[in-house]
């Protein structure tokens, strides 16, 4: 399969929330607020400072998504680009969509004399996806994740 990667745009973005909600509730078991989630895809889609979407097509319909953040390295002198928001719908996976995605995105990178790598995380229970990244040539690295996430801590907090 040889899917097209292009930058999404703004007439992406409800395939993209669509998406996005599909994948909390597969990894994460998680429902999302439509309105936020919408709101936040939009805000993306209108700022690049804020992170850009591609998306992958075959035969004129999007089928797979990443997300592109940004964050400094001081130790570097460089910037890390962070693929986040990664998906691929359900039967189009194992055909390649994500590693077209990925190359697509590790080309720009290489290009830019600014980017120093590119990082992602993943959720320790999803294998299929560690063993995807790893055959890409991605390594494993030894720092964990922490987070306080106020949105949900203040919806906890109103219930």
């Amino acid at each position: 399969m040889n899917p097209t990667i292009r930058q999404a745009t703004r007439q992406d973005g409800p395939v993209i929330a669509q998406f996005n909600a599909l994948m909390a509730q597969e990894t994460e078991h998680r429902s999302l607020d439509h309105r936020a989630l919408r709101h936040g895809v939009e805000a993306v889609l209108a700022d690049s400072s804020k992170g850009i979407y591609y998306v992958a097509e075959v035969e004129g319909h999007v089928v797979g998504q990443l997300l592109l953040t940004y964050e400094w390295s001081d130790w570097r002198s460089g910037v890390f680009w962070w693929i986040q928001s990664v998906f691929v719908r359900e039967e189009y996976r194992g055909k390649g969509i994500f590693k077209a995605m990925y190359r697509h995105v590790q080309s720009l990178a290489r290009k830019d004399p600014e980017v120093c790598g590119l990082r992602l995380y993943v959720d320790g229970g999803n294998e299929r996806a560690r063993k995807t990244y790893e055959r890409l040539g991605m390594n494993k690295t030894s720092y964990e994740l922490y987070e306080v996430d106020f949105v949900l801590d203040e919806r906890e907090r109103r219930r």
